[in-house]
């Protein structure tokens, strides 16, 4: 099961995976599918299984066939169902990936804790931006920590690293950067995703959805400022925390947002030095975040700013190493 937020590429990945590795690759959408919606109302493998070879007029084959369920957490019984594939059907390769897993596991829905195998997807780190930009030497030499390499360097990676800051790792937004170089083409796709994200929000009633997006337009201000930790006085004038955390943990759940605590000594395991009552809230992705703050592509200072202060808390050291955490984080 492949996990993320909307839009990071798990469909394409799943279906490049299928393409490359299998004979065949059976795509199932659950969402807003008449079919997949009665699918796994009695979690009959078989009969679900020569239902979906009827429907679709495909041939399953095991060992030959990757079954992909595609948002999988749309129709009802369809997460719980994983168990009984690997239960009754065990060398059939099945794949799933969803947006929202975090948010229908909330609502009672039965995981198939042990049977499946989880990977969690993210938008893509500087690195693999480097790799889309064609720069897979200077990618090399940053993974293999090369300092005195970089050192020739630094004029280059800080003007990819602007490019980054303001592009992001969205899969679609870093294809437009290669493909035209456009800063109105990119903030085009990413405003897209954000509508997509807003449309999320709308699933549910008026008081939460207001929250949703308070906290969600309130990010770029709350990293601005050098800020100990959230305050939920600066979403609106008042707040409390008992009146946001519900929204929070949506965020959280929807993998829209990290939730990164404090803790009291940089010691290991983290969990024993943890803070509850103080933390600090991410976007997923740094462009994003670029257009949220409604910075302009001239407006590069803006972005070193939000983002600077971001590996600033991470790392308050000197320049030098700065830059060199700054790479390896990314």
């Amino acid at each position: 099961m492949l996990l993320g937020a909307r839009q990071v590429g798990k469909t394409y990945i799943l279906k490049e995976f299928g393409k490359h590795e299998f004979h065949n690759i059976v795509y199932v959408n659950c969402h807003n599918n008449t079919f997949a919606s009665t699918l796994f109302n009695d979690y009959n493998i078989p009969r679900i299984i020569h239902a979906i070879e009827v429907n679709y007029e495909v041939k399953i084959e095991v060992g030959k066939t990757l079954l992909f369920f595609d948002e999988i957490q749309e129709v009802p019984g369809g997460i719980a169902s994983l168990k009984y594939f690997c239960e009754d059907l065990r060398l059939l390769h099945v794949a799933a990936a969803g947006s929202l897993l975090g948010l229908a596991l909330q609502n009672d829905e039965s995981f198939p804790v042990g049977k499946v195998n989880t990977i969690k997807m993210y938008p893509m780190t500087f690195t693999e931006f480097l790799l889309a930009m064609g720069r897979n030497q200077l990618r090399e030499a940053i993974l293999s920590a090369d300092w005195e390499l970089l050192r020739h360097l630094h004029d280059l990676l800080t003007e990819l690293l602007r490019q980054y800051y303001f592009v992001g790792g969205m899969p679609e937004a870093v294809g437009k950067w290669v493909e035209t170089a456009d800063p109105k083409a990119v903030r085009k796709v990413q405003n897209d995703i954000l509508q997509t994200y807003y449309f999320d929000f709308g699933k549910h009633g008026k008081t939460m959805i207001h929250r949703i997006r308070q906290v969600w337009d309130s990010i770029p201000a709350q990293l601005a400022k050098e800020n100990k930790k959230f305050i939920f006085g600066a979403i609106k004038k008042g707040a409390r925390a008992a009146d946001f955390e519900a929204a929070i943990q949506w965020l959280v759940d929807a993998g829209l947002i990290y939730k990164v605590h404090r803790v009291s000594a940089p010691k290991y395991p983290l969990k024993f030095y943890k803070d509850s009552d103080a933390f600090k809230v991410y976007l997923l992705d740094c462009g994003l975040l670029a257009l949220l703050s409604e910075s302009r592509p001239q407006d590069r200072q803006c972005l070193y700013r939000v983002q600077g202060i971001l590996y600033r808390e991470l790392f308050p050291a000197r320049t030098c190493w700065y830059w060199r955490y700054t790479s390896l984080l990314l």
